[in-house]
């Protein structure tokens, strides 16, 4: 079982809330960020440009770590140019998984996203086969973004196929949007969350483009906790969801309406608004199930 787990990016959203659930699971803690220190979970911080294989291989070796969580990546494409996005998420993950793999350290998570499918970012409307999605959909990204996060995950295929020099675990998580509490209030409690609603909204191309998909910050540190201390061989995908949509549509008229190309297979749980995105994989692999629903708040 790991005792020290580096995370990439522990700076970031995700990051404070990662670094701040594992130390309180009492994992020992090292931030490896670029730029000054903007959390204290952490027990060390390594300032560390990601992007350069030197500085990668010494923060990891000077941190000694048994696990690397890597999320230090550009959290969305809008402010950089198309192959500074693709570079962070490609170029950085080769550096972390390559340097993990000279060090000895056995396991590795990586932020992949809901992205990598083809949808998120992209300018024109996902490409959806069949409803809920998962880990056998094909991909079709076309965006720096999305084309980087599919290519860290065959990246992660690459470095699992060796016999050596790569760590024995890596897990490449496809988040989606992911809300703390101050978040999901600022966007659940009092917003029209139906469909004619949510046609309305200026975040109208986003939210279909996501097939309305959401994850709690707690659930997402849950399922990485998990992530650190699984123990296959290997490289596997997962994706990851909230247990339902971000909307107050059943989930078989958002399917019909948003996707109706797509052939929509109901989850047999009960939950008319179930998620869109299955994680019958994340839970079989990591015995983690997501709990937290914005319909909690309202």
């Amino acid at each position: 079982m790991p005792e020290a787990v580096a995370v990439t990016g522990g700076n970031g959203r995700v990051g404070k809330h990662v670094l701040e659930h594992l130390a309180s699971e009492g994992y020992r803690t090292v931030n490896l960020s670029r730029g000054k220190r903007e959390e204290d979970h952490s027990d060390a911080y390594i300032r560390t440009d990601l992007l350069d294989a030197g500085e990668v291989y010494g923060a990891l070796a000077k941190g000694d770590p048994d696990a690397v969580v890597h999320l230090g990546m550009i959290p969305s494409p809008e402010q950089t140019p198309g192959y500074r996005t693709y570079e962070s998420n490609v170029m950085s993950s080769y550096h972390v998984l390559e340097a993990a793999g000279e060090l000895g350290v056995d396991t590795a998570v990586l932020a992949s996203s809901f992205s990598a499918i083809g949808g998120g970012f992209e300018p024109d409307a996902i490409t959806v086969d069949y409803l809920p999605v998962d880990e056998t959909h094909r991909l079709t990204p076309s965006t720096p973004y999305g084309m980087g996060k599919q290519a860290l995950e065959n990246a992660a295929d690459g470095f699992a196929r060796r016999k050596a020099d790569a760590p024995n675990t890596i897990s490449s998580l496809r988040f989606p949007w992911v809300v703390d509490d101050d978040l999901a209030r600022e966007t659940f409690v009092e917003a029209d969350r139906t469909l004619p609603g949510l046609r309305n909204s200026e975040h109208f191309h986003t939210q279909r483009n996501t097939l309305c998909g959401y994850v709690h910050a707690t659930d997402a540190v849950s399922l990485v906790e998990r992530a650190v201390e699984a123990s296959f061989d290997g490289h596997e995908r997962v994706w990851v969801s909230a247990p339902d949509t971000s909307t107050e549509t059943p989930s078989a008229e958002l399917a019909a309406e948003l996707y109706p190309d797509a052939d929509y297979r109901p989850t047999d749980d009960g939950n008319p608004y179930a998620a869109l995105i299955d994680t019958t994989k994340a839970e079989g692999l990591f015995d983690w199930e997501p709990s937290w629903s914005w319909r909690q708040l309202v």
